[in-house]
C-alpha cells in the first residue's frame, strides 16, 4: 500500500473506531449512530474519494479507494459507502457530477439490463440493488440504440420494493419504466456492463477480505479467552487446526483481492489481466467466506449465533456479497468459457502471465 494509501486508511479506521465500533453498533437501539459516521466519512472526503475534484469528489486514485473498502469490510459498517464510491466512480467515467449524499449502482446482476430508450429515458428492471431504499440517487449502466450509456437518476423517481440481505441490509428491486435522468452521457468506448460487474466485484472481494481479518482476530481471541477443561481451547489441537485453515482462508482472499485491485489500479482497460484476477478474487473470496463463516462460528459454538455477539455482523454480510455483482459461479463459468475459448496451448500462458 503507498503512503497516501495508509493515511487514507488510517482516517477510515479512526472514524470507524470513533462512530461505529462493532460492538456498540450492534447494541444500538435505534440508527441514530448512522448520521453521524455518514457526514464524518463525507467530510474526510471518503464517500467520494473516486470522484475527480471537478465532479465534485476528493480525487483520491483507485488504491486509496479499495484500502477504505478494506477498512470498511474490517467494521462490517451497514451504510452505503462502497455503493457511493462506486456510484460515484461510473458517473465519473462519463465526466458526470456526483451529488452530495448517499448513492448506489445499478444494475448489479449480471444478466439484469436497463435501457436508455430513443427519447432519453430508461426502463428496465435492477435486482438486489444494495441500499437502493436508503440512498438519494443512483448511478445507472444503460445500453441505447448508439452503445453504453452512463446515467444520474433521482431515487424517488424510482420504483423501488422492500427487501432486505441475509445481514438485514436494505436489498432492493429497482424498477424503471421511461424515467428521466438527472443526467446522462455516453460511456468511454469499450466500457460495458461486464467492466462494472469486474470492478463491483472486486470491491465485494476486497470487503470480504477485510471482513475475514476481523472474524480471525475475533476467533482467535475468543479461543484464548474461553476456558474449557481448565484451560483455554486454543490450547486443544483441533481448535489450532480449525485456527490455521481460518488463517490459510484469510491469507487467501486477502491475497487475491489484493492482486485483483492492484490489476485495475494500474490497468487502462477492463482487458483480460483484469478479467483474470478479478474473477479469481471474487470467486476465491466467496469461498473463503463461506469456508471462513463456518469455521469461526464453529469456533464461537452457541455465543455466536446470538444476536448479542458481533460475530454474525462480519459472516452474514460476507455470505450476502456473494451475490453482488455477479456469484462465485456465474463467474466461475465465465472463466471457464474464456479460457476454453483461447485453446490449450494458450493456457500455461495465461496462467504464469499473472
Amino acid at each position: 500500500m503507498s503512503e497516501s494509501g495508509n493515511i487514507v486508511a488510517e482516517t477510515a479506521a479512526r472514524i470507524f473506531a470513533d462512530l461505529a465500533d462493532p460492538q456498540a453498533v450492534n447494541s444500538a437501539k435505534d440508527d441514530g449512530w448512522q448520521a453521524p459516521l455518514w457526514q464524518a466519512l463525507a467530510g474526510a472526503g471518503l464517500t467520494l474519494a473516486w470522484v475527480p475534484e471537478q465532479h465534485g469528489g476528493s480525487d483520491a486514485s483507485l488504491a486509496d479507494g479499495f484500502a477504505i473498502l478494506s477498512v470498511a469490510g474490517r467494521f462490517a459498517v451497514p451504510v452505503p459507502l462502497a455503493e457511493t464510491l462506486m456510484a460515484g466512480w461510473l458517473l465519473s467515467r462519463a465526466g458526470i457530477a456526483s451529488p452530495a449524499g448517499p448513492m448506489t449502482v445499478a444494475p448489479v446482476r449480471p444478466d439484469d439490463r436497463i435501457t436508455l430508450n430513443a427519447d432519453g429515458t430508461l426502463s428496465g428492471r435492477a435486482r438486489g440493488v444494495p441500499f437502493a431504499e436508503r440512498a438519494r440517487y443512483l448511478a445507472v449502466l444503460a445500453t441505447g440504440a448508439a452503445g453504453t450509456a452512463i446515467a444520474l437518476v433521482d431515487r424517488d423517481a424510482c420504483g423501488v420494493s422492500e427487501g432486505s440481505s441475509l445481514a438485514g441490509d436494505a436489498l432492493n428491486g429497482v424498477a424503471l419504466e421511461r424515467n428521466e435522468a438527472i443526467a446522462v452521457a455516453a460511456a468511454p468506448p469499450g466500457f460495458d456492463q461486464q467492466s462494472l460487474m469486474l470492478m463491483g466485484a472486486t470491491a465485494r472481494s476486497v470487503q470480504t477480505a477485510g471482513a475475514l481479518e476481523a472474524i480471525l482476530a475475533l476467533s482467535v481471541r475468543y479461543a484464548n479467552e474461553r476456558v474449557a477443561f481448565e484451560r483455554p481451547i486454543a490450547k486443544f489441537q483441533a481448535v489450532q487446526h480449525s485456527l490455521a485453515r481460518l488463517a490459510g482462508e484469510v491469507a487467501a482472499a486477502m491475497t487475491a483481492a489484493g492482486s485483483a485491485a492492484d490489476a485495475i489500479a494500474h490497468a487502462d482497460a477492463f482487458d483480460d489481466a483484469v478479467f483474470l484476477e478479478a474473477v479469481a478474487a471474487k470467486v476465491r473470496s466467496a469461498e473463503a467466506a463461506a469456508e471462513g463463516a463456518a469455521i469461526a462460528h464453529q469456533i464461537h459454538g452457541a455465543i455466536g449465533f446470538t444476536n448479542e455477539h458481533v460475530l454474525h455482523r462480519f459472516t452474514l454480510r460476507m455470505l450476502a456479497w456473494r451475490d453482488d455483482f455477479g456469484n462465485e459461479s456465474h463467474w466461475a463459468a465465465a472463466l471457464g468459457n474464456r479460457v476454453a475459448a483461447r485453446g490449450a496451448d494458450e493456457f500455461w500462458p495465461l496462467v504464469a502471465s499473472r
